[in-house]
């Protein structure tokens, strides 16, 4: 591992395109699992002008499987709490369209559990969870003040702090790294949408001043750059058109802000939109469950654990543990420690994180992970292992 370097990591809104697409997705998982909590979802979203559209899979019991009309109103909600009010993406008065169908008989032949054969894996694959020792959330540091920038910039907008910020935004944060720790920022980038008052060079100015107080506000004291001219709000200009209207979104489209900020490993797959079944979800929070136990141990500083899957299957093909030349246990050792703690089928990671809930619209927006774990929420982040480790690996 190198140590000194620079790294960067971007995060975007709950207002940009493809949060908003991954935070309908989900809000239309957990109306299905609300009902059923064994209910499939694979549902996918796309927004852009005035236009909402679903399309995907499902499977719920007949007696309580949501109306279109319900779907439609959890999708219009989730615009209006994000805050789209604009000529051109109005959650009242927005087309919405949906062509959502049932699940494949072939793939929940694979999936359902039947006779002696164990629930299998919704979809092959490849899963990975990290954790590191660079936050008290156990998060790369550079993601971590990513999503905690644009945090901010949201509560001002919603509580009326400020009046002139609309809710499509990005940020940026590059950190320099001495001896393998951040020690201060090198970059800072913001693009937020703004409202019209401020299209005027004495309203940019105004822009620019609060975007630094929030840099200031959320940064650790001393991490400002030295060289201002590396800090950067709305570098092309005017961002009035902004959100859906401006930019088409999808879903999934933001797995790397989703994860770890380019720090770690990403499988491919997207999470939003997905049950529990499919391990793309469940299999990637449990991984990450179980490098943050082992770096909230003590066993390693940094550690990136890797699982994979095959359709049908209910035990993983492989389990992968890397500490990054960091750790005070061999990796092998706890290889052979994690079964034994949690049982790693798609069943035995959803009872084990108790993932049959609706829960995941709270994810789909500022990151899956480095969250603070509250009742049924973000239970992947809960750090309830570490004696278990510790014991079975002293």
């Amino acid at each position: 591992m190198r140590s000194n370097y620079l790294f960067t990591s971007e995060s975007v809104s709950e207002g940009h395109p493809d949060k908003v697409a991954d935070q309908i997705s989900d809000a239309v998982v957990d109306l299905f699992i609300g009902r059923d909590p064994v209910a499939r979802v694979a549902c996918e979203t796309m927004v852009t002008t005035q236009r909402i559209v679903l399309a995907g899979e499902v499977r719920c019991d007949q007696d309580r499987f949501p109306s279109l009309a319900e779907i439609e109103q959890a999708a219009r909600d989730t615009v209006k709490r994000i805050g789209y009010e604009q000529h051109g993406f109005h959650w009242q008065t927005a087309e919405f369209a949906c062509h959502l169908h049932g699940q494949s008989a072939h793939i929940a032949q694979g999936v359902d559990e039947s006779g002696n054969k164990d629930e299998g894996a919704g979809d092959q694959g490849i899963m990975f969870g990290f954790a590191c020792d660079e936050t008290p959330d156990l998060m790369p540091a550079t993601l971590y003040y990513s999503h905690r920038i644009l945090e901010k910039m949201a509560a001002d907008r919603h509580g009326g702090v400020v009046d002139f910020l609309e809710p499509d935004a990005k940020s940026q944060v590059t950190l320099k790294y001495e001896d393998g720790k951040p020690v201060g920022a090198s970059a800072l980038v913001v693009s937020t949408q703004h409202s019209k008052a401020l299209s005027t060079d004495a309203g940019q100015r105004t822009l620019r001043d609060y975007v630094m107080t929030v840099f200031e506000d959320v940064l650790p004291k001393g991490w400002m750059p030295a060289d201002q001219s590396q800090i950067y709000v709305n570098p092309t200009g005017l961002f009035e058109i902004g959100g859906p209207d401006g930019d088409a979104g999808l879903t999934g489209r933001k797995i790397i802000v989703d994860t770890y900020g380019g720090a770690a490993p990403h499988g491919g797959g997207a999470f939003s939109g997905k049950d529990p079944t499919k391990v793309d979800r469940s299999a990637a929070y449990v991984s990450r469950y179980l490098a943050k136990n082992i770096v909230a141990a003590g066993l390693a500083r940094r550690c990136t654990i890797q699982l994979s899957y095959a359709i049908g299957i209910a035990e993983p093909l492989s389990l992968y543990v890397d500490t990054h030349g960091t750790g005070t246990v061999d990796a092998a050792k706890i290889e052979a420690v994690l079964p034994q703690l949690v049982k790693l089928t798609p069943k035995g990671i959803r009872t084990h994180l108790g993932l049959n809930r609706p829960i995941y619209l709270q994810t789909a927006a500022y990151g899956h992970f480095g969250r603070k774990p509250e009742g049924e929420f973000f239970t992947w982040e809960r750090t309830d292992l570490v004696d278990q480790l510790k014991q079975a690996l002293a």
